[in-house]
């Protein structure tokens, strides 16, 4: 309502301004393509509110009032303002600038984003970069969060969420491991290891595997749990046991041996999806476009394993 109003008023103050520079009411509304009666009715209601008579009205023209005159500067001024603010949306879509607020998962930050900031900030040098991280998504657009990055399942809402990369995840130990607990050769083998896991609720913690052609879950004895998979990921590494995390999380520790990975005749070879997601299908920033674009290029040119 306080849309229409501004509107309204917005109106009434093109039509004082047209009735000046035209001369009169018919000559406005044939200079501006109205009907005489359009003109009149937004100069009345116009009056209305100020209450004051703008305009003196003769049989050949109109004079301003000593009370028109005066306000014909302030209106003149906010005829100024909305032009200048049109124009200057019209080359919001060609600047990315400003500051991106990022919410997404420590390891996707640590392990995909950070190597490939530079390059991003390089191709957009008026943008700065706030990100902000948490296991799991939570949704932050309220509090000034413009676009986020997760995987997996996401709730219900009246959200945008559009896939940029698929990942898989994997069952992994560090050689030191292997060598002194042996590998297993089977899914039930893992309940014989020292397993990690998370330890929040959540789908990641559930060990699936293909046996005979069905899905078959391992109910995994975990030692050890992390609210954080980089924590799991170190204890790996480190050779204390077998853990379950996502291929853009590991992969550059797979390609480079630090993991292997394990039971890869009995994957499932589900994916799991990462969605970028934003507040509103419409008027999408520019700044989010770009980063939009810029991640899609990446996923697909280098994938998760390259250091």
């Amino acid at each position: 309502m306080r849309g229409k109003t501004f509107m309204d008023h917005y109106a009434q103050l093109l039509a004082f301004v047209w009735v000046i520079e035209c001369g009169n009411f018919s000559a406005a509304a044939r200079a501006h393509e109205r009907n005489p009666s359009t003109i009149s009715k937004l100069i009345s209601a116009l009056e209305t509110r100020l209450k004051v008579r703008l305009f003196v009205r003769g049989t050949q023209s109109l004079t301003l009032t000593a009370e028109g005159a005066a306000y014909e500067q302030s209106a003149r001024a906010v005829i100024k303002a909305m032009t200048q603010a049109d124009s200057m949306a019209d080359t919001l879509p060609t600047q990315v600038s400003g500051v991106l607020r990022i919410h997404t998962m420590q390891t996707f930050a640590k392990h995909q984003i950070l190597r490939w900031l530079p390059e991003f900030l390089d191709a957009y040098p008026d943008l700065s970069i706030d990100l902000r991280v948490g296991a799991q998504y939570i949704d932050m657009f309220d509090q000034g969060i413009d676009v986020a990055i997760h995987t997996g399942a996401l709730p219900d809402s009246s959200r945008v969420a559009r896939p940029i990369g698929v990942s898989e995840w994997i069952v992994c130990a560090a050689p030191a491991y292997l060598q002194v607990h042996g590998t297993p050769a089977m899914p039930a083998d893992l309940l014989q290891h020292r397993c990690f896991n998370f330890s929040f609720i959540s789908a990641w913690n559930s060990w699936t595997f293909c046996i005979d052609q069905e899905p078959v879950t391992i109910p995994v004895v975990c030692r050890t749990s992390c609210s954080q998979g980089d924590l799991l990921r170190d204890m790996a590494l480190a050779g204390a046991g077998i853990v379950r995390l996502a291929d853009f999380h590991i992969g550059a520790d797979l390609r480079a041996g630090r993991l292997i990975p394990l039971l890869q005749e009995f994957r499932t070879h589900s994916k799991e999806t990462l969605y970028l997601i934003y507040p509103h299908r419409q008027y999408v920033s520019p700044k989010v476009r770009a980063l939009h674009t810029f991640l899609e290029h990446k996923i697909a040119l280098h994938g998760w394993g390259q250091e």
